[in-house]
């Protein structure tokens, strides 16, 4: 047996999988009908138990080709149905077996449709989940623990994340910041990618168009990438409250101001996503704001206003731009078409733009993966 305690006192009751124990975490639902690996995987959701709303999960088996970091980050995972026979010429194994090894706790065989209901109508609430014969007394003590949890330090929480790892460690100065490739033949365009919890799509998606990735950590510095001369600068997806890193977005600051010095010329072009979209805006003085209960699935759709196209997105997030405070150098270029939030930004003073939902999408809709042409075509060669 298992219970998911959710922090307004509701049981629900299933079957246990993955790990045994008990778990506390931020509860939250997705819409993705495919791609749970990728899911699991992304570490944007750290912190966070998983419902997934489509009901059959696992039917394909874990496929390590298909990660998108090394390990899993989730606090939990729920599903309706599990699939505990997977069929696919590339299974490497069951999610039951995956969530073990992964030290995971999850249970599965709830009411996946209601516990999205209260989620909708009450927003994103923490939540725990215990895998034990008898459901523990719910008190005033037992919900106390479960309201107490917050995410926090949640950027340096998935450092290194990244998979694909021919990369070596370097030292400037003096810090580990930096994964440095091996040279690369053919490749025209140097790009750093801040690992603020990437998903390796994003890497896949520049290598593709003959990008050389160097790899940075969350803490490198803006005169680093400065130095190092890098034709582009990619800020990534990654977890938690964006206002939380003022570290970071004090050094996306320094780069926004080397790049308006830079105006005539030579400056770095920059391409936010998610999160990155989040930081670029606050260090050039937009807000934030959480949702709520977030934006999660591959089906939200999204409008280009300067062309009036539609699209459909892949997303992962709990917050996003402010409307009402963005940036007073960026025009707003993407909304959604559901709540009108924001969902790209175009600056006018610096070579950058950003866009909340994911065009690297891997399970999820390519509609914006031209965007990663954009960026090319903003980078002298």
């Amino acid at each position: 047996m298992a219970f998911l305690i959710l922090a307004d006192g509701t049981v629900f009751e299933g079957k246990s999988m993955g790990a045994q124990g008990r778990v506390i975490g931020e509860t939250v639902f997705t819409t993705g009908m495919t791609g749970y690996l990728e899911t699991l995987t992304d570490p944007s959701y750290y912190g966070q138990i998983v419902t997934q709303t489509f009901p059959l999960i696992g039917n394909y088996g874990v496929i390590p080709e298909d990660f998108e970091s090394k390990k899993s980050h989730i606090k939990g995972y729920i599903v309706r149905e599990l699939c505990d026979r997977p069929s696919n010429f590339r299974c490497n194994g069951t999610l039951d077996e995956f969530l073990k090894k992964q030290n995971i706790t999850g249970l599965y065989g709830i009411d996946t449709r209601a516990l999205t209901k209260i989620l909708r109508e009450t927003g994103v609430m923490n939540g725990m989940i215990v895998s034990d014969d008898v459901c523990p007394v719910v008190d005033e003590k037992l919900l106390d623990e479960i309201k107490s949890f917050s995410i926090r330090n949640a950027v340096s929480s998935v450092q290194n994340a990244m998979i694909d790892s021919p990369l070596e460690k370097g030292v400037f100065p003096e810090k580990t910041f930096y994964k440095k490739r091996n040279p690369q033949e053919n490749k025209n365009r140097k790009i750093a990618l801040f690992d603020f919890g990437a998903k390796a799509n994003i890497q896949r998606e520049l290598e593709k168009r003959g990008c050389d990735v160097h790899v940075v950590g969350f803490d490198a510095p803006a005169s680093f990438i400065i130095s190092e001369k890098f034709d582009g600068v990619m800020l990534s997806n990654g977890p938690g409250d964006p206002e939380e890193n003022t570290g970071i977005i004090n050094e996306i600051k320094k780069l926004c101001d080397y790049n308006r010095d830079k105006k005539n010329g030579n400056g770095i072009p920059i391409f936010g996503i998610c999160l990155g979209h989040q930081m670029l805006a606050l260090a050039n003085g937009g807000k934030t704001v959480k949702l709520k209960y977030g934006h999660r699935g591959g089906n939200h759709p999204v409008k280009d206003l300067k062309t009036s196209r539609v699209y459909i997105s892949s997303q992962n997030h709990g917050y996003a731009v402010d409307n009402d405070n963005l940036p007073a150098n960026a025009v707003l270029r993407f909304i959604n078409c559901n709540d009108e939030t924001c969902e790209g930004l175009d600056y006018k003073d610096i070579p950058a733009f950003s866009v909340q939902f994911h065009p690297e999408a891997c399970g999820g809709p390519l509609d914006t993966n031209y965007l990663f042409d954009r960026f090319m075509d903003m980078m002298q060669v």
